[in-house]
């Protein structure tokens, strides 16, 4: 499988694209509106405390509180050191159990006061209604370890197999870690020399001991530190043995990815190329094509017909159908190909909008159990591939299987897209019938005590057209019929299904007559 990551850079925004065998599966997009904050760490202070829910909210000075569940609540006893409390520290060396540190998870979450000083770190971005989600659990990464301030494992990543190899990391990173610190060793470490462990290692202790003295000298909420922008962090994390190809069509993107890995990574500075051609690059790679069809409801599935995507507030709804696709004359087996080409596509869809939560997926009924389980492994099979976790279910008696994934960021569509202003991200307007009708209900219940016979009715343009429409216009039946004299305004700042009177002295009284 060969995987690329495109860098496209204009005035407004950076686009990030990761593709695998040239389909898109993952996108990012970096713009001043849209600053990226998951992994900034926050000084906050405990805005409220909610056992019922074993939550609390953290004051970051932002719009909405951030949430706080008690399981991602770190050991408050060393971080009160850092906020110059005068609880005791605990200097065990050793890890801790599963036992143990669930026994301290329920004391911290009593522990916790309202107005008390708490440094969290960002792990969600906001969700629709939902404010930031925090943890307690700082760690800063790096390109080769991630620094856990508050922790003393030494781990390594699971996709490190060789025995020798994951010792010889824990080996390194043992001599030379400062009492206190935990670590776990990346993916990318295997096989590193020395030297670039160290330094990056002694680059994260340099940044929390900024942080700390960051801590004494701000009041919450502050922001004590700001993580890599989404370039960089993409570049960090992503860039592994199995990337084939770094194109970025920007001159200066591109010096400063180059300064980066001669630093950190110089094996990996061949992989970097400047794009220059008069074509675009996203189109050359034809990434805007793609981006465009994940925006769709409805996605095609090659050789498999179709499958439609429904995302709610509470879950995301996945509906696959065959369409016209008819390869063989047994039905059980038509179903069992279209839903196995249609997994493939529904995982890379979710991987590409960044859709989380609750997933439910309607495949074609399958009567067969071996074929229920086949399908059920190939979706897992493709989860593996994800960078987020992901948990499926077996598919259920109603053909229904149901997935939950890690949510991070906010899906394509609301990154892309605002909420449209006249429909509210309903679909759905009222109609002009509908619309005229509600503006009568009105006049007949002014008309009923009328302050004066002159008004000045303020809608849309569009609207605004309809009513003066005609040789004999709506308005006119309405002036008749009610004797009153009202005058229409264009008002662009209005939705198709909103509405403004006003009397002669610029008076605004829709609120009073209407229901």
């Amino acid at each position: 499988m060969r995987k690329d990551i495109l860098i496209n850079s204009t005035s407004k925004e950076i686009r990030i694209a990761i593709t695998e065998d040239g389909k898109l599966v993952e996108f990012f997009v970096e713009s001043p509106e849209q600053n990226r904050n998951v992994g900034d760490i926050y000084l906050g202070k405990v805005a409220k405390v909610m056992p019922g829910i074993r939550a609390a909210f953290i004051n970051l000075g932002f719009q909405q509180d951030a949430f706080l569940h008690f399981s991602d609540i770190n050991y408050l006893d060393e971080m009160s050191v850092l906020l110059d409390d005068d609880a005791e520290v605990d200097d065990d060396d050793d890890e801790s159990t599963s036992k143990d540190s669930g026994k301290e998870k329920q004391t911290t979450a009593v522990d916790l006061v309202r107005g008390q000083d708490i440094i969290v770190q960002i792990t969600k971005e906001p969700v629709g209604n939902k404010g930031v989600r925090v943890t307690s659990k700082v760690s800063l990464p790096g390109r080769y370890l991630v620094l856990m301030p508050f922790n003393k494992k030494i781990a390594t990543s699971k996709k490190i197999y060789q025995f020798r190899e994951k010792q010889r990391l824990k080996k390194i990173v043992k001599s030379v870690l400062p009492k206190g610190f935990g670590v776990i060793v990346r993916t990318v470490a295997a096989g590193q020399e020395e030297s670039l462990l160290l330094d990056d290692l002694n680059k994260l202790i340099k940044t929390w001991n900024e942080i700390e003295e960051n801590v004494k000298s701000k009041k919450s909420p502050s922001i004590l530190y700001k993580d890599a922008s989404t370039t960089s962090s993409v570049i960090r994390d992503l860039l592994k043995g199995d990337v084939s190809k770094i194109l970025v069509d920007s001159k200066k993107l591109y010096r400063e990815i180059m300064s980066y890995l001669e630093v950190t990574s110089p094996g990996f500075v061949s992989k970097v190329e400047l794009y220059n051609s008069n074509q675009p690059l996203f189109d050359a790679f034809n990434i805007e094509r793609q981006i465009m069809e994940s925006l769709n409801k409805k996605v095609w599935v090659k050789g498999a017909g179709y499958i439609v995507i429904e995302t709610t507030e509470a879950m995301t709804v996945v509906d696959v159908n065959s369409g016209k696709y008819a390869k063989n004359t047994e039905q059980e087996i038509n179903s069992l190909n279209t839903n196995l080409e249609s997994a493939k596509e529904i995982v890379r869809q979710l991987r590409l909008r960044d859709i989380g939560g609750i997933i439910v997926v309607d495949f074609i009924d399958l009567y067969e159990e071996k074929n229920r389980r086949k399908l059920y492994e190939e979706l897992k099979k493709e989860f593996r591939r994800d960078r987020a976790k992901a948990s499926v279910l077996p598919m259920s008696d109603f053909g229904l299987i149901q997935i939950t994934r890690q949510r991070v960021r906010q899906n394509i569509l609301n990154r892309v897209y605002d909420t449209c202003p006249y429909c509210r991200g309903t679909g759905n307007v009222m109609s002009k019938m509908g619309f005229q009708t509600e503006i009568e209900r009105w006049i007949q219940r002014y008309s009923g005590n009328p302050s004066t016979r002159r008004l000045t009715l303020h809608v849309n343009p569009i609207v605004k057209s309809y009513l003066q429409s005609g040789f004999i216009t709506e308005l006119f039946k309405l002036n008749l019929k009610y004797k009153l004299w009202i005058s229409v305004e264009s008002d662009s700042s209005l939705s198709l299904d909103d509405y403004k009177f006003f009397t002669a002295d610029d008076r605004d009284i829709t609120s009073e007559f209407e229901i």
